[in-house]
């Protein structure tokens, strides 16, 4: 089973040793990505511990998840209440 995070621990992980994004439900460590990504590492750096989301889908497609989700997942967000 993979590991279950809330939003609160993936906004601690914005360093090079762990820097995570949140995409739909997935949270994802980009850390070692940085220099392949097309756009550049400064954009994946601004996203690090954030829900990238409305960013991811602006730009990307489908089939960028298919290919890459699967080697640079790291878990999935947990469910919190909502107030």
């Amino acid at each position: 089973m993979s590991k279950q995070f809330t939003k609160a621990e993936v906004a601690q992980h914005k360093d090079e040793k762990g820097m995570y994004i949140i995409v739909d439900s997935g949270v994802y460590d980009i850390a070692g990505f940085l220099d392949d990504h097309p756009g550049g590492a400064k954009i994946l750096k601004r996203m690090a511990g954030k829900d990238a989301t409305k960013q991811f889908w602006k730009y990307h497609g489908k089939s960028v998840l298919e290919k890459y989700g699967p080697k640079l997942q790291v878990g999935t967000l947990k469910e919190e209440a909502k107030l």
